[in-house]
């Protein structure tokens, strides 16, 4: 049991060091309305100017923190002609990554919680 335990805090650590950038880009609360306009659009993707309206930014602001999340791997990017579209996709970004790094948190977690506790309260 103690081989597994080693074995999901070193994919912790791992993951943490892989995320780290993803962790900064989503912890802004302007990238998260962004964020929250991708949500809400179709899969296909919204241009900089559809989200500055649907966030009440300007297209620069916009451009500036979409580029941060395209970065960190968060949000993706097709273009049409001239035209760029950003859009979520769990294969293309880190969100299963992320998925995966809160999991194994949760489950050493889960595993310390249900320890029985050593010169506590009984």
């Amino acid at each position: 049991m103690e081989k597994e335990c080693e074995k999901n805090l070193k994919r912790i650590i791992t993951g943490f060091r892989q995320c780290r950038n993803a962790f900064t880009a989503i912890g802004d609360e302007t990238r998260q309305l962004i964020l929250l306009a991708l949500l809400e659009s179709d899969l296909s993707g919204i241009r900089v100017g559809e989200i500055a309206q649907k966030t009440h930014l300007t297209r620069p602001s916009v451009s500036h923190h979409l580029q941060i999340l395209k970065e960190a791997g968060i949000v993706a990017m097709r273009r049409a002609g001239t035209k760029n579209y950003y859009y979520l996709s769990d294969d293309e970004t880190r969100w299963k990554e992320i998925a995966g790094l809160v999991d194994a948190v949760y489950a050493s977690v889960r595993h310390i919680s249900s320890r029985p506790q050593e010169g506590g309260i009984t």
